[in-house]
């Protein structure tokens, strides 16, 4: 059984106050998408990594493969208008058996524990899929100007990257998308739509989506002498 690495890196990053789309600022000397990659890169579990962006970043992917000797990325594939176009880019593009495992991860999620990758992994070996979430620990109220009802926080998870799902089933899920002109948030709603079970595994705080200007502030202060 392989485990691959599809990271879709099309979005423009237009919250994060940049012309430059997010994951390609260099942060303390490095492009985001470099830390992104360097976790998969280094984890002893995953096989190979396919980067889905825009045409014109195809050079600087290849760059950064060369400059950080990114030897597991395998290919650089054309994202879609949508993230889904995106992944279903990148898993046509995979030569692989129906049960291998195919790991979607957001280029500016880029401190990914390594135990929650490892986890999120070996759940996904026993039980065929992997989402990684956080519990919800605030009060959750819904509102306009006022509040008008409050929500009970424990059944609610908060929705991280990595999601791991086996070829066969990511493969099923993205075609019936296609077919239905479905689009999902994300590939476990896709799954999930096709009747697939989606197994929840526990993610980390600082695996954190780098969004606002703000992301990117905290960022820069925790990488700042790595």
């Amino acid at each position: 059984m392989k485990t691959f690495v599809i990271i879709p890196a099309g979005g423009t990053g237009a919250r994060s106050g940049h012309s430059t789309p997010k994951q390609y600022l260099r942060i303390n000397g490095k492009e985001l998408i470099a830390y992104t990659i360097d976790i998969f890169q280094l984890h002893k579990g995953i096989d190979s990594i396919v980067v889905a962006c825009a045409p014109h970043y195809f050079n600087l992917i290849l760059r950064l493969k060369k400059k950080y000797n990114f030897s597991k990325i395998i290919n650089v594939v054309e994202g879609g208008k949508e993230r889904q176009h995106s992944v279903f880019n990148a898993l046509s593009s995979l030569y692989a058996d129906k049960n291998d495992l195919v790991v979607v991860h957001d280029a500016a999620r880029p401190l990914l524990p390594s135990k929650v990758l490892s986890n999120a992994i070996k759940h996904a070996k026993k039980k065929g899929s992997a989402l990684t979430c956080i519990k919800a620990r605030d009060t959750l109220m819904k509102g306009d100007e006022t509040v008008k009802s409050y929500l009970k926080r424990e059944d609610i998870y908060y929705v991280q990257t990595p999601q791991i799902f086996r070829f066969a089933d990511l493969m099923e899920a993205m075609q019936s998308a296609k077919k239905k002109k479905y689009i999902g948030t994300d590939e476990s709603m896709l799954v999930k739509k096709v009747g697939k079970k989606v197994q929840i595994v526990e993610g980390s705080t600082i695996n954190f989506k780098i969004t606002t200007k703000s992301d990117l502030e905290l960022f820069k202060l925790l990488t700042k002498n790595s």
